[in-house]
């Protein structure tokens, strides 16, 4: 009989309970037991896992966040910690972990595999949909969708009072939240951490909407962009045009929040199923993803070297469309 430790590390990302679910419940019908491990791999160091029941699991798809909590562990990343981590799996006669997290997630899964010599499996739990190997991160889809309804209302403010809304979405390193809320509520311009950002070219854009009568409008701005931010790219625009009336929403983690679309939640047991599977087959140090609908392995090595790139359609698109 297997015995199966889980966890989720990093940044919550709703849609993470449903891939835990999924686990359990998959790993479940095998046959195999399941632990559950809090506060992800500071939870491991300090021993802090429970043995899951269904009744864990019941009514928990719909929920955002994660019920066995998560954290970033510095700790994890030295070899003393890692030690203590593996010395309380073996303890407990863990055989397999399934990892639910980001890159840096991956990373810790990567040593735990190679100096414990277990399976370990990863599903991608990230919004910021940066993971290579994969069309979809779990959460991915909810935040935008949070983003666009938030931007929405935003827009009925901006309209009613001539203004023109600079608004910041997560996206430290990746543009993904940025680029498809920016296609999804229609905004003027896009800003994001892949392209470089030119304000004069932001300003003649804007200076062609002034003179066509348009007073209000939409910006979107990734935080990683390389203007330093809806902050600092509003206080430049605000310089040059002072007819303009310019505000700032930053929305920062109400995307991380709230119950899961369905995508997300379909998504999530799938990869949640499909880390069972991939154990099950003997496979480890691997990232269950979906590929043109298809459930995919990728080597935790590739997964974590390699970024999904930004779609130069889609910048086309915003392009076309603004």
């Amino acid at each position: 009989m297997k015995h199966v430790a889980v966890l989720t590390s990093g940044g919550d990302a709703p849609g993470m309970n449903a891939c835990i679910r999924a686990v359990v419940r998959s790993a479940f019908r095998e046959g195999w037991k399941v632990a559950g491990v809090y506060r992800g791999y500071q939870g491991m160091i300090e021993n802090d896992l429970i043995e899951i029941t269904q009744d864990h699991v019941h009514n928990t798809i719909h929920r955002g966040g994660t019920w066995l909590k998560t954290a970033r562990s510095e700790e994890f990343m030295t070899v003393e910690g890692r030690q203590k981590a593996i010395s309380h799996l073996r303890e407990r006669g863990i055989d397999a972990v399934v990892v639910i997290g980001g890159d840096g997630s991956f990373r810790g899964a990567i040593a735990l595999s190679k100096e414990m010599n277990i399976p370990v499996v990863g599903c991608p739990g990230t919004i910021d949909n940066d993971l290579f190997g994969t069309d979809f991160t779990i959460g991915y889809d909810t935040a935008v969708n949070t983003a666009v309804e938030a931007v929405d209302r935003i827009r009925d403010t901006a309209t009613s009072h001539n203004r023109l809304f600079f608004v910041e979405v997560m996206g430290r390193d990746a543009g993904f939240i940025a680029l498809r809320t920016g296609i999804a509520v229609g905004a003027e311009a896009v800003l994001i951490p892949e392209t470089v950002t030119y304000i004069e070219d932001l300003s003649s854009k804007l200076a062609s909407d002034w003179a066509s009568q348009r007073r209000s409008g939409i910006i979107i701005v990734a935080e990683g962009d390389d203007q330093g931010g809806a902050v600092e790219v509003a206080k430049q625009v605000q310089e040059r045009f002072p007819q303009w009336e310019t505000k700032v929403t930053v929305l920062g983690h109400i995307q991380r929040g709230g119950h899961p679309s369905a995508l997300d939640r379909i998504l999530a047991s799938r990869m949640g199923h499909g880390a069972i599977q991939a154990l099950k087959q003997g496979l480890s140090s691997v990232m269950v993803g979906v590929k043109a609908g298809q459930v995919v392995y990728i080597p935790f090595e590739q997964a974590t070297k390699h970024h999904s790139e930004i779609s130069p359609y889609l910048l086309d698109l915003i392009e076309a469309l603004r």
